[in-house]
């Protein structure tokens, strides 16, 4: 049985060393990703268990963070090509790729999608963030690329990161915050009626959205309660079966994609020993589970089941 990690990452070295060369202490700002298992190709194969892949999308070294959005535009596009370069050299492990989008560059970002993610044999969609230059994703700024995404028929993958307003944003608890209020704004802003085929997975099990689910139900509307049962979620929140459980029971099993956050979270390697005990552990049928760890990915990528 192969297992397929749908949010793993890392950080294209081409890419890093360009980042380098205009900020040469950029990582002094993220110790974190001063990860071998991030840049090293060999190290990183080598961490991974026999029969696993991983869709691979890049740490959260952002250029629009630091550049302008004409530079911006094109250090994205140069790490793409080379995340898909990375892909089509080693598709036994690392069947697909996600690109990233310059925020500050809307224009480029649109251009980007289409010569890059569509119709891509290795770039299958893009990973956007919880917030963008002081904006939740869900502003309107960044609706066309909501839109165009639902058009070409790629997903997002949702990441979460700090809002800086905050002083005291911290990693147990501010990142699952974040994720819920960027769901929230994206329900608010009604982009799953407004794009039939959008399709969004989230990062850690859809965060705080299951536990609150009964909230959702009697404060919104029912069309809103609807339309967060339409997101996918990983897998990543360090075990705990039965809080996967509860992703599972609201967003539907067929809704829920394996995903460990690799390298990050359990020391030296990741935390995929854990959370495939997990989803082992699980209230789930066998083929049920066998969906979660390859099937439901390749249904939604449209790929057909081995």
């Amino acid at each position: 049985m192969t297992v397929i990690d749908v949010f793993a990452h890392i950080l294209p070295p081409k890419f890093l060393a360009q980042m380098q060369a205009l900020n040469p202490q950029i990582l002094d700002q993220f110790p974190y990703m001063k990860n071998a298992l991030l840049t090293d190709l060999d190290q990183h194969k080598a961490s991974l268990p026999a029969d696993h892949q991983q869709v691979l999308s890049a740490v959260n070294l952002n250029p629009e963070d630091f550049f302008e959005p004409d530079q911006a535009a094109e250090l994205c596009r140069s790490a793409n090509a080379e995340l898909a370069a990375i892909v089509r050299a080693n598709r036994d492990v690392f069947p697909a790729g996600v690109a990233m989008l310059p925020m500050n560059n809307v224009p480029a970002a649109l251009q980007i999608i289409d010569e890059q993610v569509a119709g891509s044999d290795a770039l299958v969609g893009v990973q956007l963030f919880t917030r963008a230059k002081g904006e939740s994703i869900a502003a309107p700024v960044y609706r066309p690329i909501f839109a165009k995404l639902a058009e070409v028929g790629a997903p997002i993958w949702l990441h979460p990161v700090f809002d800086d307003r905050k002083p005291d944003n911290n990693l147990s608890f501010s990142w699952e915050y974040e994720l819920t209020q960027a769901m929230d704004g994206i329900v608010a802003a009604g982009y799953f009626r407004q794009f039939p085929q959008l399709k969004v997975i989230v990062h850690h099990a859809g965060a705080m959205i299951p536990f609150f689910s009964q909230r959702i139900k009697y404060i919104q509307s029912a069309e809103n309660y609807a339309d967060f049962q339409k997101f996918y979620v990983d897998t990543a929140i360090l075990g705990n079966p039965q809080a996967l459980d509860l992703a599972a029971d609201f967003f539907g099993r067929d809704h829920v994609l394996f995903g460990t956050d690799s390298p990050f979270g359990i020391p030296p390697v990741g935390p995929t020993a854990v959370i495939e005990d997990a989803v082992q552990h699980m209230a789930v049928s066998p083929a049920e589970r066998q969906q979660i760890f390859s099937g439901n990915w390749l249904r939604l990528s449209g790929q057909k089941e081995a």
